[in-house]
């Protein structure tokens, strides 16, 4: 019903266009009222614009501030790359009711999607609108081709490319937010007939992406002869060509939308702190402070009435000037408290005579960690639910009250087919989206969290074994019960000890996952296994246990001693059987050297492998979304990221080869793994016996949505925030 309506009132709508357009000789407008002694004015409708360092939307009562409290969406969700575009009209307007649930007032997407998208909001805001409820506002922003960025490194090459294609997208936009688009098929991209008129909801543009300082650079050293541009609503001043290039695409998209439908609305260009105009002369890698992009050199003429706005991404954690910086370091907030974060905003509002939206921050709630703020621990992971909230919130209220117009949190919900520079080597590209890798921190900044599994179907670490019902052991003898599990995420373990104290006494799990490799025991611990164990779970309380790799399958050695010289070349960790196990380590840093200082900080990572203790069951008041394992009444559970295994895709059950035979990290198909336990005994030398697990492949994976903690800590630090401070 809802498509039929739609088709009658698209032909309604051609039908009115062509009588206006046959009876109205000039483009139509609305006019402000005049009076006698008034110079008559036409103004161009819109509904946003920015002025006093401030958004201002048109409402009913007049123009009104606005803070931008936004979230970003991405195009992705579990089983689907981000190029197919698979969420649906019914995905996007439960989450726009979600996201107006948490008192935010804005979106923010990043380019075209298809039409159910456009769909949705039109449908949920007119909902809104009827019921007495604000609407949600859009921030839409226009892609640039990353492919191009690294080939052609130069904005105007190879026949102004770039700025051609960019243009051209932006005017595709325009049509599809006024209704008025059709897309053929085009594989990766969005398609379909736009006929939902979303353009009063529209609040600005976000043009571009974070800017590659290689591109920058390309672009200002090819074109040196490019020293101005004079377009119908921008023209610049002592702007670099990398700049021109910016005031040119915008110029064509905001022209565009003014020649055709009569409107505009403000309009921002893509940055970071990469390409920020600061200088940050702590700064340890050269490549964040090498160039910058200053829109301050992009003015708008009279004629582009709704003006223009700054847009940072601005994370706590990196660049490394927000560790290193004197003056950031030092900087002490209202709270009391040491905060680079705000010091950089009050920084970058020196700069800048027009208003500065922050439009990508957060902080992402996953196990695995990349990067650490060394100052206040407002790291790039390992980082629980909870905790990722509190820490949005505070830089949230940083940006208000440092005088910003707003922020726009990333991300609304998780992603799954995102990789991380220190462990992108351990997965499969084309199979990302299939699985849940909670050791990549880029899958995990969501509001909305996708969890493996069906309710129903879930299991828990917490100690209550009801989900455990009606399974027959894996293992069973005198002493131990052991269960195994699976899902889109982790192995799980459940096991029924008796004369076990869990403060003092050790739990041995070795698990041989790779044929012709592992170890046939633990020498110091006196045990022996039935089969070579590739790694082996060690549980010796809540502080000190973790996962250990037989020292020839550790790939953190094998990157950063073999591939590299990061680290120590260890003769022992080349040979098979050693009777070596090695903690699992993620790197962090590479070897720097602070310019400022001299202080060198050696290349350092931090035991990923070590596990916590705690309950993972979010219905459950301790629920701490990091938890690994918990034990309670004579009941463990446990639960294992596939990668701490090695797994590289267990949709496939694609393991890690061997990397020494092989000379890199490559893939292998196993059928299964072999997992024994025993409680070690340290006057006799013991045998484990292992037998076989394996788990059904999966085309699909199984999920379900959940809001997290940090949505509802979200909802409430919004409530509060409502003007920008002056």
């Amino acid at each position: 019903m809802k498509s039929k309506a739609r088709y009658i009132l698209l032909i309604l709508s051609i039908f009115l266009a062509g009588l206006v357009t046959a009876v109205v000789l000039i483009p139509e407008r609305n006019s402000d009222v005049t009076t006698d002694d008034q110079p008559e004015k036409i103004r161009f409708p819109y509904v946003s614009k920015v002025e006093n360092g401030s958004f201002h939307v048109r409402t009913n009562a007049g123009w009104e501030p606005f803070f931008v409290k936004g979230v970003n969406i991405g195009a992705g969700k579990p089983g689907a790359f981000p190029g197919e575009l698979a969420i649906t009209y019914e995905e996007y307007l439960r989450w726009f009711q979600y996201i107006s649930d948490m008192n935010a007032n804005t979106i923010r997407v990043y380019t075209t999607l298809r039409p159910q998208f456009y769909n949705a909001l039109l449908d949920f805001n007119q909902s809104n609108e009827a019921a007495g409820k604000d609407p949600l506002y859009l921030i839409h922003g226009v892609w640039v081709d990353e492919n191009d960025i690294l080939t052609i490194e130069d904005a105007f090459g190879e026949e102004d490319k770039i700025v051609n294609d960019v243009i051209r997208s932006g005017k595709e936009i325009v049509d599809i937010l006024h209704g008025d688009r059709y897309l053929a098929p085009n594989k990766g991209h969005a398609d379909g007939t736009y006929t939902s008129d979303v353009s009063s909801y529209v609040i600005g543009w976000i043009l571009g992406i974070e800017w590659e300082p290689a591109f920058v650079v390309g672009t200002d050293e090819n074109n040196t002869a490019r020293d101005q541009f004079e377009g119908k609503h921008l023209f610049t001043e002592n702007a670099s060509p990398f700049e021109i290039f910016l005031a040119e695409m915008g110029d064509g998209i905001m022209a565009y939308e003014q020649e055709k439908y009569g409107m505009q609305r403000p309009v921002a260009f893509s940055n970071w702190v990469t390409t920020d105009p600061l200088t940050h002369s702590s700064e340890p890698y050269p490549n964040e402070d090498l160039v910058e992009v200053n829109v301050e050199h992009i003015k708008t003429k009279e004629s582009y009435e709704t003006g223009m706005f700054a847009s940072y991404h601005v994370y706590p954690y990196y660049p490394d000037t927000f560790s290193f910086q004197k003056e950031y370091i030092e900087y002490m907030d209202e709270r009391g408290q040491a905060n680079p974060y705000r010091a950089y905003l009050e920084d970058l509002k020196q700069v800048h005579s027009i208003p500065i939206v922050i439009s990508e921050f957060g902080i992402p709630a996953s196990r695995g960690k990349a990067h650490e703020n060394r100052v206040t621990g407002f790291n790039q992971g390992f980082i629980d639910e909870k905790t990722q909230g509190d820490m949005i919130m505070h830089m949230m209220t940083d940006i208000h009250d440092a005088g910003l117009a707003g922020g726009i949190v990333f991300a609304w919900q998780d992603e799954w087919f995102k990789r991380t520079w220190n462990n992108n080597d351990l997965d499969l590209p084309d199979s990302r989206p299939f699985w849940s890798n909670t050791q990549t921190n880029e899958q995990h900044f969501g509001l909305l969290a996708f969890d493996p599994g069906s309710p129903g179907n879930l299991v828990e670490v917490d100690g209550n074994a009801m989900e455990w019902q009606g399974e027959k052991p894996f293992y069973e003898d005198e002493r131990l019960k052991l269960y195994v599990r699976s899902d889109e995420a982790y192995m799980y373990f459940r096991v029924e000890a008796e004369n076990y104290n869990f403060e003092q006494d050790t739990l041995l799990l070795p698990m041989d996952t790779i044929s012709g490799q592992g170890n046939d025991g633990m020498k110091d611990m006196k045990v022996s296994f039935s089969e070579a164990a590739d790694f082996v779970l060690q549980i010796q309380g809540p502080d000190n246990s973790r996962l250990l790799v037989d020292a020839y399958y550790d790939n953190y050695y094998f990157r950063y001693a073999v591939l590299t010289d990061l680290l120590e070349r260890q003769a022992e960790y080349h040979t098979k059987n050693s009777g070596l196990f090695n903690p699992i380590f993620l790197a962090l840093n590479k070897q720097i050297k602070i310019p400022t200082s001299g202080e060198v900080i050696p290349f350092t990572g931090y035991e990923t492998g070590k596990l916590l203790y705690g309950i993972s069951n979010p219905e459950h008041p301790e629920y701490n979304s990091l938890s690994d394992f918990y034990y309670q009444d004579g009941q463990l559970e446990i639960r294992i990221p596939w990668q701490l295994l090695n797994v590289m895709d267990p949709s496939r059950k694609m393991i890690m080869d061997d990397m020494h035979a092989r000379g890199t990290i490559a893939s292998l198909k196993t059928d299964s793994f072999h997992i024994g336990i025993m409680q070690p005994d340290e006057n006799a030398p013991s045998n484990v016996p292992m037998s076989r697990y394996t788990w059904e492949d999966w085309e699909r994976p199984s999920y379900h949505e959940r809001l997290k903690p940090s949505y509802y800590i979200l909802q409430e630090g919004f409530k509060g925030l409502s003007t920008v401070k002056e």
